[in-house]
């Protein structure tokens, strides 16, 4: 992999990959199957992490915390945007003018 090699490629679409592994998780995304199944609802995912990242709903686990004030998030995404409120970083730059924005739909 320090070489950039990508020999996993996919036969579905030009993607390809270092790990054998990567390629595997891609192809769910053709396949449109959905291995990771959540027992408390109808919900199905491609990986597991979004599984865990969906029981949260459930359990309304919030383990990402500020460090600036006592809210907390359930998802880490959540907590990224929410620390920009704190540091006024704008991230998201207009194309077409020199606006910038925290959030992506904000564009």
């Amino acid at each position: 992999t320090h070489t950039g090699e990508k020999p996993f490629k996919c036969n579905q679409c030009p993607q390809a990959f270092a790990r054998s592994w990567q390629l595997q998780r891609h192809t769910l995304m053709h396949t449109r199957e959905k291995p990771f199944k959540c027992e408390q609802c109808s919900q199905a995912f491609t990986r597991n992490s979004h599984l865990q990242s969906h029981n949260r709903i459930h359990t309304r686990e919030k383990p990402f915390k500020c460090k600036h004030c006592p809210k907390a998030f359930a998802q880490n995404t959540s907590l990224r945007s929410h620390i920009q409120t704190h540091t006024g970083e704008k991230a998201f730059k207009c194309k077409l003018c020199p606006q910038a924005f925290t959030r992506n739909s904000h564009l």
